[in-house]
């Protein structure tokens, strides 16, 4: 099987034991209480359209930071930044994270916490709810279309925005309702490998309407400047770049300031 393959069946497998740990009503209960959700696709537009990224490790590089290190130590410092979001992955056997993660982003922060994980069940949605997601991603791969329009639609009502993942023209039927931001990733997910013109490709066929993201791959204001000016990308979301830094906060901090002065 290729990385993608591995990861949906773990997560199938992950699934059966989180509602046996915890049930569907605990999970809606949570979720009613849970704190209000931040605009996501506004603060794309009106912040620096930066997402960055608390990622442990990556299936294709294993650990990332060289120490252990929690949210609470990171994601204030990109938001201080001026970055747009903050992406926290939950995914425990192949990116080391856990939802716990999101939980203490999103205590710490005054912008949207996206989830970053591979959502094949309503349940999933109901955590990220419960957890402190204001938005959450849906990747266009690892879903049939009816699939993504159950699983926007639930978000919607959560009051969760939607950033959607594509990876191909065939994919353009994902863009449902309960989608509020677009994304290319420029990663081959069967493979790992990176190709940042697959964004600029795609780009000028997504929805005028909507802000417009590429992912994975981008580690230079170079890389930045290219996507906005040939792709007119709105944000940009950025994981390894910062996480493999001894201290990503004042890494992003550095970034941030260096792409408005080029900006």
């Amino acid at each position: 099987m290729n990385y993608l393959e591995k990861i949906i069946a773990s997560k199938k497998e992950e699934l059966v034991e989180e509602k046996l740990h915890r049930s569907l009503a605990d999970l809606k209960s949570m979720a009613a209480d849970a704190r209000p959700t931040l605009p996501f696709a506004k603060s794309i537009r009106e912040r620096n359209g930066i997402i960055a990224e608390f990622k442990r490790k990556s299936p294709s590089k294993g650990l990332i930071h060289p120490t252990e290190i929690f949210p609470r130590n990171v994601v204030p410092y990109y938001e201080e930044a001026g970055v747009s979001a903050v992406s926290v992955l939950t995914n425990k056997q192949w990116f080391g994270g856990d939802l716990s993660d999101l939980q203490e982003a999103s205590s710490c922060l005054g912008i949207p916490a996206l989830r970053k994980e591979f959502i094949i069940d309503p349940y999933q949605v109901y955590e990220a709810r419960a957890f402190g997601a204001s938005a959450m991603l849906l990747i266009a791969a690892v879903l049939d279309v009816h699939q993504a329009e159950d699983l926007a639609g639930l978000a919607k009502e959560l009051g969760l925005e939607v950033l959607m993942e594509l990876h191909g023209e065939d994919e353009f039927g994902y863009m449902v309702d309960g989608v509020t931001v677009a994304g290319i990733n420029n990663r081959n997910l069967k493979t790992f490998e990176v190709d940042l013109n697959h964004s600029i490709k795609m780009a000028k066929m997504l929805p005028a309407e909507l802000p417009k993201i590429s992912e994975s791959g981008i580690r230079t204001i170079d890389d930045m400047l290219k996507l906005r000016q040939e792709g007119g990308f709105d944000g940009f979301l950025i994981g390894e770049n910062f996480m493999r830094e001894t201290n990503p906060g004042k890494s992003c901090i550095d970034f941030c300031k260096r792409y408005k002065d080029a900006l």
